[in-house]
């Protein structure tokens, strides 16, 4: 294993690689546009929000994918094959800093609170090896259940998965990179030597600006196109 296999790339996906809105949103009026979004699961939506709502609401708005139930995996893949009619809205500079890495021989992933089908589906459409640790759904019988399979992938438990990742592929993290644009990709951030807050809210540009960390613009957005490498002073 080189040096530079060693050397691992995080970048979180929605508002760092993708712009808003959330993917997740993006699918959403896919299904309402497609007519293939019941009443029952909006419904079953609702009803566990009220069910959650007043003691966690975290849970109850995004960990409740509960207007999935019972809806066919394979609505992951239309989803996909409508992207390839249409330019993907991924910002230009987070393309280019993926070739970066991609040239140095790094390993780059997405890690992402989305569903994983969907940052499966931005994944290959990069220009380039991208490994995806995401928010998975249970599934039985070819259709999703509403339920998490394992934990939503936010907070803490971004930083969870990073470490896994850096125990399973010998990664160094002190040498590696993450990039994040939200105070909930703090901790993410933190489990590597080199962060890079990404269009940073107020909190984290405050938090970025006194720990010295770069502070990236990323605003043009563009699908898929040829990507220049940037310079090995631009990389840091």
């Amino acid at each position: 294993m080189s040096a530079a296999e060693k050397i691992g790339a995080f970048f979180d996906l929605d508002g760092t690689v993708a712009a808003p809105p959330s993917l997740e949103w993006r699918f959403i009026a896919f299904l309402l546009a497609h007519d293939e979004l019941p009443t029952r699961a909006i419904a079953r939506w609702l009803i566990h929000f009220a069910k959650t709502a007043a003691f966690d609401p975290h849970r109850a708005t995004l960990e409740n994918k509960q207007y999935l139930s019972g809806l066919p995996t394979r609505l992951a893949d239309d989803w996909e094959s409508s992207l390839a009619r249409r330019a993907l809205p991924l910002y230009a500079t987070a393309l280019e800093r993926m070739s970066w890495h991609w040239a140095q021989g790094h390993r780059v992933w997405l890690v992402s609170g989305t569903l994983g089908p969907l940052a499966r589906a931005v994944a290959r459409h990069l220009p380039g090896r991208v490994e995806v640790s995401a928010t998975e759904i249970e599934i039985r019988d070819g259709c999703w259940t509403g339920r998490l399979a394992g934990s939503h992938l936010r907070g803490l438990e971004k930083a969870r998965a990073v470490r896994n990742l850096a125990a399973q592929f010998g990664l160094s993290l002190w040498d590696s990179y993450a990039y994040g644009n939200s105070t909930s990709d703090l901790p993410m951030l933190d489990s590597v030597g080199r962060r890079f807050a990404v269009n940073p809210p107020a909190g984290l540009r405050r938090i970025a600006s006194s720990e010295g960390w770069p502070i990236c613009e990323w605003r043009t957005v563009a699908g898929w196109r040829p990507i220049s490498v940037l310079t090995t002073g631009e990389a840091r």
